[in-house]
């Protein structure tokens, strides 16, 4: 049984296929097309599915979209209706893209299908389960448990913006929700755009921003109990009221109304690009410690609830990694499992599989390990595809007869302080690079995280980079001894390879903290102390482990530093083109494709045609 499932048209589209309940392939649309978070139709994404699979549209036994248009068009309706006259200027806006494109879902499927390859239209078999539905089937149904509470958390489905959900076996059965405008993804969002960052994609740059803040503070304590007391009434369960006297996302055209917030907070919204002082840090620091709680509350209930010992997230909301490691640290349940495209992208896997299990009642294959397959599901490449860019850009590589001999080379350029491209095999399917499209430094190096964040990647310098650790070894640097293989958990540094921070360290400027030396893997170590872990295994990413491994054998070292293989506001390379490219653009020192290593010194002069930084924005 083939089908194929598509996510999108909101944001961050993509396309999945998945035969007989194990995925194919999946991937967004963004990595073909190079606009980050691409809402478009995944045209490409659905070329891509089909023809890594072999399949024909007319050989699917069924197409499913994530969501329920015509439930989310009714509550837009209700939601204007609620407020009004309140949101007009939002309602002329929004209503006839509505009225043009969502209402008319089903044929801009099936005309975006034809523009694909001809097909049996009477044969086509269009389904829709709801888009919570689809984030719970996404992790549930790709984990490696027989039953599990499944907790969704995100800005807004249909309906839904919070969800507790029991998973067995093959079925799915939905016990609690609550519903918009209460959400703590746009909670979360909201404070996101009041500190300046771009919502819907900046929101891991707030909770990067938050361990700046004192967490001893006055400030910080103050700022929590404005939070609790004015803008969300939250319960012992988990469930929470937000009140819309201070939010505008419901129906208007900005998440929040400025001036009430700056009358809370006392200063006014942040400016995007702007110099960040401390009463940014510390709200930022105050909203991540409510969305902590708010989630072990609710694992807490969704525990009681399932009295399973097993949990999955889904949802925007589960690509917090540093309030995933507190939940895993509270050991409510026995383990979880993290969907590693926990948003709407991966609603595409949920929805295949959700029909597969739920539709058409297949049963299920419990696997030992998750079905994601390290979420290398996205496209390959070839030598030919490397000799095309050596030919189209007259490249100076050498070439190596193996990949150990690769790694070997490799991991002297990583020991020398050099910042190197990264391309192997399948792209990772997901918000993480996993290496196999990833940007590699020496963790050792003091240096490392200023050359990657201002060199490179042309970002802001208070950002941090993960590890990439040889799963054998996590325990050696981490106070962690489980898997995180898709870079969804943070964890603390171990104290025996941690500096001792200065007396005065919580009275220091935010640069003066970023630049002060806080263990033995400094360009890995965040303010706090903490990394976001990537668990890298034999099986799953060979090439990967080899070069760690060597490394390893080079420094005593098993771990390395991994970034995205992209500059700021770019999507992450897809193919051969987009990595030269983007390392000819940058202050990267080498290029590692295949078995292929571009030195940067050795190649012709590259004129950029399109200047990259007019060509994507700030994320």
């Amino acid at each position: 049984m083939i089908i194929l499932g598509i996510s999108g048209l909101y944001h961050d589209s993509a396309a999945s296929i998945i035969q007989d309940g194990k995925i194919i392939a999946a991937a967004q649309e963004e990595r073909f097309t190079r606009k980050k978070h691409d809402s478009s139709f995944p045209k490409n994404a659905i070329e891509f599915c089909l023809n890594y699979s072999g399949k024909k549209i007319d050989d699917l036994d069924a197409v499913v979209f994530y969501d329920k248009p015509l439930l989310k068009f009714e509550r837009l309706l209700e939601t204007y209706y609620e407020f009004s006259p309140k949101g007009l200027k939002s309602f002329i806006i929004a209503i006839p893209v509505w009225l043009k494109e969502k209402m008319f879902l089903k044929k801009m499927l099936k005309d975006g299908l034809r523009e694909i390859q001809p097909y049996n239209k009477k044969k086509l078999n269009l389904l829709f389960p709801e888009h919570h539905l689809s984030h719970a089937a996404s992790a549930f149904y790709s984990s490696p448990f027989k039953k599990a509470a499944i907790l969704t958390l995100d800005g807004v489905g249909e309906w839904a913006t919070t969800s507790i959900s029991m998973g067995e076996d093959s079925k799915i059965t939905m016990l609690k929700e609550i519903q918009f405008p209460h959400s703590v993804g746009l909670l979360y969002s909201a404070f996101t755009y009041f500190l300046g960052f771009k919502v819907n994609s900046g929101e891991y740059k707030l909770m990067g921003l938050a361990p700046y803040g004192n967490e001893k503070s006055d400030q910080v304590e103050k700022f929590k109990k404005i939070i609790l007391s004015e803008l969300i009434s939250l319960k012992e369960d988990g469930s929470f009221w937000l009140n819309q006297k201070y939010f505008n996302y419901a129906v208007g055209l900005r998440m929040v109304k400025d001036k009430l917030w700056e009358q809370l907070f006392g200063f006014p919204r942040r400016n995007p690009e702007t110099t960040f002082e401390q009463h940014h840090a510390d709200l930022g620091l105050a909203i991540q410690m409510v969305t902590e709680d708010i989630i072990i509350k609710l694992a807490k209930h969704a525990r009681e609830l399932t009295n399973a010992d097993y949990l999955c997230l889904a949802g925007g909301v589960a690509l917090n990694c540093v309030a995933n490691g507190k939940l895993q640290k509270e050991h409510i349940f026995k383990d979880i499992f993290i969907q590693p495209a926990a948003g709407d992208a991966g609603g595409a896997i949920g929805a295949a599989l959700a029909a597969y299990h739920i539709y058409f009642e297949k049963d299920r294959e419990v696997s030992p390990t998750d079905l994601m397959r390290g979420s290398y599901l996205g496209p390959d490449f070839s030598d030919l595809d490397i000799e095309q860019i050596i030919r189209k850009y007259n490249a100076q590589p050498i070439k190596f007869d193996t990949i150990q001999d690769v790694c070997k080379h490799t991991s002297l350029l990583l020991e020398k302080g050099s910042a190197i491209g990264w391309m192997q095999g399948r792209m990772e399917f997901g918000p993480r690079a996993l290496g196999r499209r990833s940007i590699l430094g020496d963790a050792r190096n003091p240096e490392m995280q200023k050359k990657l964040n201002l060199k490179i990647k042309y970002r802001e310098s208070f950002r941090p980079f993960a590890p990439s650790v040889l799963a054998e070894d996590v325990a050696d640097y981490f106070d962690y001894k489980g898997i995180s293989p898709y870079m969804l958990l943070v964890h603390k540094v171990k104290e025996s390879i941690r500096e001792i921070l200065p007396k005065n360290f919580n009275q220091l400027s935010i640069k003066e903290k970023l630049y002060t030396k806080r263990s033995k893997i400094p360009a890995i170590t965040h303010i706090d102390f903490s990394g976001r872990i990537q668990t890298v295994h034999k099986d799953t990413n060979p090439e990967y482990w080899l070069l760690i491994n060597e490394f390893k054998k080079l420094t005593g070292v098993g771990l390395v530093v991994n970034t995205s293989f992209n500059v700021r506001g770019e999507p992450i390379v897809c193919n051969t083109d987009d990595a030269y490219r983007c390392f000819m653009r940058t202050e990267m020192d080498y290029l590692v494709i295949g078995n292929y290593i571009f030195d940067k010194k050795s190649q012709p002069h590259f004129e950029d045609k399109e200047n990259w930084q007019e060509q994507f924005t700030m994320d």
